[in-house]
């Protein structure tokens, strides 16, 4: 019988060179005795090193990581069933990762326990600052883990906090971090460190970030067991804070708005009565357009936005969707496009009063990402649905010269919006003879990331404006 006694310290390295050797001697696995610590007495015990190794032991990659793992599990057996597994793969006579072998499966199982130990103890260590011995703040910790996890759990700790000193002290390990060097000792003093001014802090702020709301006791538990409790300063706070949480989840929800303020008045001006607009009116086509379901855009957007400006106009100048501000406000070319419109229109010598602008889809599509909504290009079916809109205030207003403002707008109006900047600055005719002046929408402006380059796209959409007056001028 050979009896092999490994170090508290480094142990599975101890395990994986003795094992090697005993392997490679041929020993088979009922006459090897494993400990950990001190020597027990035992008369039939015989601690004289193996013969010379006989032959070269092979093992499956993946089988190394997970012995290595399995090793750091509490259970007493573990250092002699992975001794034992290891000469049947060696053998051929297990295969790796057979589930149905007892001694494999139970191997894989604490493997999975010890990797869920080693994130319990990442998770719930807490550190308190202790007087330093150097230039460098010192924080020290106590932990209790189930299983002798700390030589592997150590690492993460380092990468962390490697600009700090620490001590991180288990009933068995200490383990230290000190000027960038990582150690490990077995444990002379258990006392736990004092706490420290930062716990009242970390108190107050765990109890600010409860949610009462979304409050599950079993779900928080199956996390955090109660056995970390006792070494977490915010712990005492938690059966209060259970306690109390229906009554603050009401407060919550009296003190929550019911819809965000804009939307919400938005929607209240809808639904305030007024007086029928005149038959045959831009307003009459407004309200029947507030009412469309043509395509589903309308059922996210918070309105329509319909055209502005007067019915006798000689302009009309035709944008691509309503934007976020657009959607709540109910107004076309109001965000910040619409403010780069105004702009450069005034430097152009157009007086925005004396056009209609609008927009070739009406509604507002978007994709939401948490609080804000994010631009989406219409698709053809919802451009196809809308130019039904377009096309009857092109005939209410029967502009001299339309401005199309980007692809969306150019596709409505000529059926193809393919190529906008190689069209850029042309003017095509539509069937009713209208002339049509492309350019780019002020979004495409914005979304620029050079200032320069901004600049000079803001130069050219002022030129293309310019130009539109001046074509306005020979249709008259």
């Amino acid at each position: 019988m050979h009896e092999v006694v490994l170090p508290r310290i480094g142990t599975v390295p101890a395990w994986r060179r003795e094992a090697r050797a005993l392997a490679q001697a041929g020993v088979p696995a009922a006459e090897v005795l494993w400990r950990v610590g001190e020597a027990e007495a035992d008369l039939f015990a015989e601690r004289a090193p193996p013969a010379a190794a006989t032959r070269q032991i092979r093992l499956p990659r993946e089988a190394v990581a997970t012995f290595e793992a399995a090793l750091c599990h509490a259970d007493p057996e573990r250092f002699a069933r992975a001794y034992a597994m290891l000469l049947r793969l060696d053998a051929g006579e297990l295969r790796w990762g057979d589930r149905t072998d007892p001694p494999m499966r139970r191997l894989l199982a604490q493997e999975k326990t010890v990797h869920r130990e080693i994130h319990k103890m990442h998770a719930f260590v807490r550190f308190r600052e202790v007087p330093p011995d150097g230039p460098r703040r010192a924080f020290a910790a106590w932990f209790e883990p189930d299983h002798p996890v700390e030589e592997a759990a150590a690492p993460f700790f380092a990468r962390r906090f490697g600009d700090m000193d620490w001590v991180i002290v288990t009933p068995e390990v200490t383990t230290r971090f000190v000027d960038g060097t990582l150690s490990f000792t077995e444990t002379v003093s258990r006392e736990r460190p004092p706490p420290d001014a930062t716990e009242d802090l970390w108190r107050t702020y765990y109890a600010g970030i409860f949610n009462p709301a979304r409050l599950m006791p079993k779900a928080m538990q199956a996390e955090m067991p109660k056995r970390y409790w006792k070494n977490l300063p915010e712990a005492a706070l938690i059966p209060a804070l259970i306690r109390g949480a229906e009554q603050r989840a009401r407060d919550m929800q009296a003190a929550a708005p019911t819809e965000p303020p804009a939307r919400r008045a938005a929607i209240e001006r809808q639904r305030q009565p007024s007086a029928p607009p005149p038959p045959g009116s831009l307003d009459e086509l407004r309200a029947q357009a507030a009412e469309c379901r043509r395509c589903n855009l309308w059922s996210a957007a918070t309105q329509v936005v319909f055209g502005e400006g007067p019915a006798s106009a000689a302009l009309m100048v035709v944008g691509e969707q309503p934007g976020d501000r657009e959607d709540l406000v109910g107004r076309p070319f109001v965000g910040p496009a619409g403010q780069v419109f105004d702009e450069e229109a005034g430097k152009a010598g157009l007086d925005r009063r004396t056009l209609f602008v609008t927009n070739a889809v009406k509604h507002f599509k978007f994709t939401p990402r948490g609080k804000r909504r994010i631009h989406q290009k219409p698709d053809a079916g919802e451009m196809t649905a809308c130019r039904w809109w377009l096309d009857l205030e092109r005939e209410m207003v029967r502009p001299k010269v339309i401005v199309a403002m980007g692809a969306t707008a150019l596709a409505s109006l000529t059926g193809s919006g393919a190529g906008l900047l190689r069209r850029r600055g042309q003017v095509e005719t539509l069937p009713d003879g209208t002339p049509v002046l492309v350019t780019v929408h002020p979004s495409y402006i914005l979304r620029l990331p050079d200032e320069a380059a901004r600049e000079a796209e803001r130069a050219r959409f002022r030129d293309d404006l310019r130009a539109a007056r001046y074509l306005l001028e020979t249709h008259r």
